[in-house]
């Protein structure tokens, strides 16, 4: 296997404990490099055996992020898509599952001729062609690969031999390896210790993989005599470690690695040229976060809230949305169904995202009503939209048992019914309606007010949908369906009329908002809510 052209390769693998940011220090390096000129393209390896995190609880991996083509991927492909601004697509997540799906397929069609199937070659051929294709598909100057995990995790122990022997097909020369470690501080001894990033870089050298960037994560400042004892230790240039503390924002980190030479160290180590980077609109954009001129609260009503990562795009989103208008946005989440609806009044915004099973599903309604009547700004997403049409159909057309097939599937009044295409489908992974499909909006609605458009396209994921049979009732009774797939047969939005705003989409808007460039339903949404609270 010989790469054409000269792309090069960026691993980023993480030592001592999990969590450290891999994701983050890989989506700044991308935008760092993409701001000097550069076509960069970022993807994730995960060791787990899911063949993708489509079927997990949010609680085990956060929230599932979805690609434009389809693919259910990790939440660190959100991240990477709003640093570097790039869709990304199924061949930017890869999991240990799926590797070992495609094996055993082609083990099953007999494509290894009765040879003995093992890690090496196969497994890591299989991981290595992942590498190569994200690169092909691209056209990118450069691939950074995240490698889930920590170093020393049996899981994780294939992608690391695969990325060492990646040097055979790339050359050395076209690949840099970062490794992120954590520097405790002993407070007893009042200093920094390097010494589990001493033995973290030692066991990945024991693997055949030498760093050639470390990145430590510390939240104490690191000063120059510790990067020099790591630097003579781990065998690595001393401008080649940099520190990453802390920040406010995380999209200050770009900023601080720049400043801190992260991607001056990578043009040098592959000896491209050095393009000064034109950060301008990137150090507004934070600098508006950092100095808001207003700001509110809003409440977000969902199942998982225990876990911020389970809406992380969601909040994102908002924040987004926030910092470009000046205003600080900060955000409360209630657990669904257990919350006294009466302490929604002191929100400007009430936001119902999406979700599965039943659970919670009567404090959703609650929080739809209370904004409804209330005129509270309201966003409705995939289940959020769902249940939305549910409490219309119980609170204002009087159909006290409407609810979705998904939770009674003998219920009278199924304002929410399975979707034809779903039906017979068992298999829980990866059958939903996934990916990017149009909507055409009315000329005179709200979405299509902030849109500025009456066409456009937003990311899918759910199986069940808004009942035909209940259209033209909905419509008379106050509820528009302004947003239709351009067959007219698929529910996409519906509003409120004469309400401050009360917007919910069965897509989910969330995956498509840019620090630099908000989600506009989210813009209209806090727009709303200022005004709300301005008594506008």
């Amino acid at each position: 296997m010989k790469v054409k052209g000269n792309t090069k390769y960026i691993f980023v693998t993480g030592g001592v404990v999990s969590s450290l940011g891999k994701g983050i220090v890989a989506s700044s390096l991308g935008r760092l490099l993409k701001e000097r000129g550069y076509k960069v393209t970022i993807q994730k390896f995960d060791p787990y055996l899911n063949v993708d995190p489509g079927t997990m609880s949010p609680y085990q991996h956060g929230e599932v992020f979805v690609t434009e083509d389809g693919a259910e991927t990790d939440l660190d492909l959100g991240h990477y898509e709003r640093f570097i601004n790039e869709n990304l697509t199924q061949y930017n997540n890869l999991t240990s599952g799926r590797v070992m799906s495609r094996i055993i397929e082609k083990e099953r069609r007999g494509d290894f001729l009765g040879g003995t199937v093992q890690t090496v070659p196969h497994v890591t051929d299989e991981i290595k062609r992942n590498i190569k294709l994200a690169g092909e598909k691209t056209g990118a100057d450069f691939v950074i690969t995240e490698i889930g995990g920590t170093i020393g995790d049996i899981e994780s122990d294939p992608f690391i031999e695969a990325i060492r022997q990646w040097k055979r097909e790339a050359g050395r020369e076209n690949i840099a390896y970062i490794h992120v470690t954590l520097l405790p501080y002993l407070k007893a001894a009042g200093e920094l210790k390097t010494k589990p990033t001493q033995h973290s870089v030692k066991t990945l050298q024991g693997l055949g993989v030498a760093p050639d960037v470390i990145v430590v994560r510390s939240e104490h400042p690191v000063d120059q005599n510790i990067k020099k004892k790591i630097s003579i230790f781990c065998d690595i240039d001393e401008e080649a470690v940099i520190e990453s503390e802390d920040a406010k924002s995380l999209y200050e980190i770009p900023l601080t690695m720049e400043k801190l030479g992260l991607a001056d160290v990578i043009c040098k180590h592959f000896n491209l040229e050095n393009k000064k980077p034109s950060l301008e609109g990137w150090s507004k954009m934070v600098d508006k976060f950092k100095h808001p001129k207003k700001s509110l609260k809003v409440v977000v009503v969902g199942k998982y809230v225990e876990l911020k990562d389970a809406y992380i795009s969601i909040h994102e989103s908002i924040e987004h949305a926030g910092f470009n208008l000046d205003t600080k946005v900060e955000i409360d989440y209630l657990k669904a169904g257990d919350f006294d609806v009466k302490s929604l009044s002191k929100y400007a915004g009430i936001l119902v995202p999406g979700g599965f099973g039943d659970r919670g599903i009567g404090g959703k309604i609650d929080a739809i009503q209370y904004a409804r009547e209330n005129n509270i700004p309201f966003l409705g997403i995939c289940l959020g939209m769902q249940m939305a049409c549910v409490e219309f159909a119980r609170n204002v057309l009087g159909y006290k048992d409407a609810t979705s097939t998904e939770f009674d599937k003998d219920t009278k009044t199924p304002v929410i019914s399975l979707m034809e295409e779903q039906e017979g489908i068992e298999d829980m992974g990866g059958t939903m309606r996934l990916g990017a499909y149009p909507c055409v909006l009315k000329d005179d609605s709200i979405a299509a007010q902030v849109y500025g458009n009456t066409e456009i396209a937003e990311r899918h994921r759910h199986r069940y949908e808004f009942n035909n049979t209940y259209r033209e009732e909905f419509e008379k009774a106050g509820m528009d369906i302004v947003g239709l797939s351009p067959n007219g047969k698929y529910v996409e939005v519906v509003e409120i009329k004469n309400h401050s705003y009360f917007v919910a989409c069965q897509y989910h808007p969330e995956f498509k908002s840019r620090p630099n460039r908000p989600h506009p339903l989210f813009t209209g949404w806090i727009k709303a809510a200022i005004k709300k609270i301005e008594g506008k």
